[in-house]
This record gives structure tokens, sequence and C-alpha cells, in this order.
């Protein structure tokens, strides 16, 4: 016994392996990607610009001064003046809180309704996900700007009734996403054991299932983000969406397309703001697909 006990503790203890968490070896290949960091960097921009926008604008969205109007940039208004003599840097800064406000609320409301459809129509299949799909089906076959233009119209040409039409229009992109993730998670042993053990169809979606389906979620609503904004500032233009005075940037658009030749700068800017923010919404997005979805690592 004493020899045994001896050679025990002779026994060198073992070292453990570090092990990376899972999020900090995602965010580490997230950083080798260039354009990605870029575009997050893009996107934090406009996030701080739209934080401080009351701090940082030198007038207010609404102060106009007609003796002023249409003037070209200078020390005194940097991005000119629109043809109510009203500042357009101040009326950038203030409509990225808009296009940003109407991105992410109105993907927040089709992530969540278009997942909790997808999850039901993959999990119990057969009528319930025929009528599902045929609904998404039905949805998808009318270009998207159309239908959110069929939403507005009948809600009423505002900015609250633009987030519903937009968040209405992509509520099929990610129920059928969804979906397609259920159908072969559903098909694992531990769900199938989860339903021998008799665990309740709710337990298994929401603690098992909705789990294993949020990358694809993820990386869709990051890239659903850059085409509401898009979509936001077409139904602006249109006169579909932010009323005025408020300085949404499709709207700044519209107002300004008379003046094309007279005073590009009205139109250059706020389009400069547009594309700027959807680039930087979707570099990111491809960059979180990347890292986020196993086929696309090497």
């Amino acid at each position: 016994m004493a020899e045994l006990a001896k050679n025990t503790q002779s026994v060198p203890p073992q070292i453990e392996e570090s092990v990376t968490p899972p999020w900090k070896e995602a965010w580490q290949a997230f950083c080798k990607n260039k354009l990605a960091v870029v575009g997050l960097g893009i996107v934090i921009f406009f996030i701080i610009l739209a934080i401080i926008a009351p701090l940082i604008a030198p007038y207010g969205f609404k102060d106009q001064e007609l003796s002023k109007r249409l003037l070209a940039p200078s020390s005194e208004h940097w991005l000119g003046t629109d043809d109510f003599g009203r500042d357009i840097l101040s009326r950038i800064l203030y409509g990225a809180r808009i296009s940003l406000w109407v991105g992410f609320f109105s993907v927040l409301g089709s992530a969540i309704f278009g997942t909790i459809l997808g999850i039901i129509a993959g999990y119990y299949g057969k009528w319930v996900d025929a009528i599902i799909s045929r609904i998404f089906d039905i949805m998808l076959a009318f270009p998207s700007i159309l239908l959110a233009i069929a939403v507005v119209a009948i809600l009423g040409p505002s900015l609250q009734n633009a987030l519903i039409a937009i968040a209405i229009i992509n509520i099929p992109n990610f129920g059928r996403l969804v979906r397609s993730k259920v159908l072969s998670v559903k098909q694992e042993e531990y769900i199938l054991s989860a339903r021998a053990v008799g665990m309740r169809d709710a337990r298994i979606l929401f603690r098992h299932i909705l789990p294993n389906s949020m990358t694809p979620i993820i990386v869709q609503a990051t890239l659903a983000i850059a085409t509401a904004i898009i979509e936001a500032a077409a139904l602006g233009f249109l006169g579909l969406g932010a009323q005025a005075p408020t300085p949404e940037w499709g709207k700044m658009l519209s107002d300004s397309k008379q003046y094309l030749v007279q005073a590009p700068w009205t139109l250059f800017f706020p389009g400069l703001a547009i594309m700027l923010t959807v680039l930087g919404f979707n570099l990111m997005g491809d960059g979180l697909r990347d890292v986020l979805d196993p086929k696309m690592k090497q």
C-alpha cells in the first residue's frame, strides 16, 4: 500500500490545456477579414453620430434661413444648405437617427415574426407547413418595394407605417431561412431523444432548436438592416415615408432632386450617407457569414 501511494504521488499533475471560448475565436476570425472590420467601423461611426447628433450638429434640423438657401459648402455650412436654407450637415446627422431606427426596429420585428412562423412550419410540417409556406411564396412573388408601397398606401404615408411595411415584407426572408434550418436540426439525435422522453414541444423549440438556429438569423438580420435602410429611403423619396420637415435621407433626396444642376450638393451628401451606411452593414454581414457559417470556413 505504501509503495502504491508513493507511485501515485510521483505522477505529475496533468496540465489542462487552455481552450479558447467560441466567441473569442469567432472575433479573431472576424478581425482577420479587413473588409468586415472596415464595415464594422463604418457602422459604429454612424451609430455614434446618431447618438451624439444633438451635441455636434451646428444647427437644428428645422432651422430655416431663406436668405442662405442653396449655399455651397463653406466654413459656415460645411455641407451647404438646402432650398429652405437649412444646414445639410445637421439634417444628415439627425437623419442618421431615423434611418438606423427604421433599419434596426423593422428588422427586429420581421426577425421575430419570421422566426416564429419558420419554426412552427419547419417543426410541425404537414398542413401547417403548407399554409405558411404558401403565404411566404405569395409575398415573395411581389417585388419588395411594390409590396411596401401597397402596405403604406393602405395604412397611410408616415414614418411609422413605413417601418411596419418594411418589417412585413422581410418576414418571408427570415421565415424560409429558419424553416430550412429547423428541418435539418429537428432530425438530430438530441431532438429525437427529447421527444422520446416526453419533453414538451415549446421547450424543444425554444430551448434546443431556436438556439441552434441563431447563426443564420444573425447574419440575415445584419444584411437585412442594409436593405431596410434602402427601402426606407425609397419610400421617403416617393413621399410615402417620413414627412416634412423630418430629416430622413430619402426625403432629403426627393426634396432636392429639382436642384441637381443648380445645387448638386443637396443630393450628393444625403446619397453618400445612404451609400456608406448600406456598405458598412453589407461588409459586416459578409464578414459575419464567413465566420459563423461552417460551409464558408476554410
